[in-house]
């Protein structure tokens, strides 16, 4: 079945069954790593991206659902060049280990911070609820995001 998606601002047109998880058509179609497949079951959140303004966890929604929707993969959000102030804070913060998750997180923050500039710490656990991480940076994570929060503001 054709399908055109909106990826990062750009429609694209995919060949997929319409249960096709949104995650496979992004990897496997579109060459778009960023998100990754963790558990499959919409449990961990390394497989976050941002559909119409809210984090979904794309191995979870099957690519018919994002039909006429906006979908930001984490490939939008910045260059090694001129990294996105999330991305920035997770450098500066040292809050990835492996890194395996951090791209899921990055973009659940990104989906938060889009809505409120100003979390505080109750609302920024409650965002990171879908996303796991075993390495232990949860404390670099948390400064991440409020570091990030804090340049957003200023730069606007």
């Amino acid at each position: 079945m054709a399908l055109t998606i909106t990826v990062n601002g750009t429609p694209r047109e995919i060949t997929a069954d319409a249960e096709t998880p949104l995650l496979y058509v992004l990897r496997n179609d579109l060459q778009l790593k960023g998100a990754r497949f963790g558990c499959g079951a919409g449990q961990c959140g390394s497989c976050m991206v941002i559909v119409d303004g809210k984090a979904v966890q794309s191995c979870d929604v099957p690519v018919s659902a994002v039909a006429g929707k906006s979908v930001i993969t984490i490939e939008n959000l910045g260059s090694v060049e001129r990294p996105h102030p999330l991305q920035q804070a997770f450098i500066d913060e040292q809050a990835a280990q492996c890194g395996y998750c951090v791209s899921g997180i990055i973009m659940t923050a990104k989906a938060l911070l889009d809505v409120n500039p100003e979390p505080g710490e109750h609302e920024i656990r409650a965002a990171l609820a879908q996303n796991l991480c075993r390495c232990g940076t949860h404390a670099r994570i948390l400064r991440a995001i409020r570091r990030a929060a804090e340049k957003m503001r200023a730069a606007t």
